[in-house]
């Protein structure tokens, strides 16, 4: 008899339970749901306001690699003397400012194509120095006509990290 009386307990909770259990798995569903749905739009947000100041920070570095891209520097940077090591210093110099002036974009833009960056910057660098050790320069503007000259052969370090953030810019709209 008591068996029976706990099979006809058990089984009139048995459904209760049952519902109990559908009804938290249901509960919990949908609170994460929520939580999903909640971040997705906090997300959504973040990247409404983020977007405009990636895209300044990527159109600031490219104009960065502009600056530096050695055709274009060494039009817009003339020798004050005939002195190749000073012209050498000072277009090292305003590389060097432009850099710094640009450093705080690298928390908009990915850590790979940051490195991408100074890279460029420190291969121009090496480029006006090694042009500067040459044998053929013994002024600043010969200086500038052997770097010129180098450049027709081979694309300049900038030039390639142009590609590559313009690369990378296209990919921001597929996130």
């Amino acid at each position: 008899m008591e068996l029976e009386q706990f099979l006809s307990i058990f089984f009139s909770i048995l459904p209760s339970v049952i519902i109990g259990l559908v009804a938290y798995y249901f509960f919990k569903m949908h609170t994460a749901n929520e939580e999903g749905r909640r971040r997705y739009l906090i997300h959504k947000e973040a990247q409404k306001n983020a977007m405009p100041l990636r895209l300044q920070a990527y159109e600031r570095m490219v104009l960065f690699l502009e600056r530096i891209n050695p055709a274009k520097l060494l039009i817009r940077i003339t020798p004050q003397s005939s002195n190749k090591h000073d012209y050498e210093e000072y277009l090292i110099a305003q590389i060097e400012q432009e850099y710094e002036h640009n450093l705080t974009q690298q928390i908009y833009i990915s850590a790979e194509c940051w490195d991408i960056i100074t890279t460029a910057k420190n291969a121009t660098i090496q480029l006006i120095r090694k042009s500067n050790m040459s044998d053929k320069v013994d002024s600043a503007n010969k200086l500038r006509e052997v770097m010129l000259t180098d450049l027709f052969d081979k694309q300049s370090p900038s030039s390639i990290a142009v590609a590559y953030l313009k690369n990378e810019v296209s990919g921001l709209w597929q996130e």
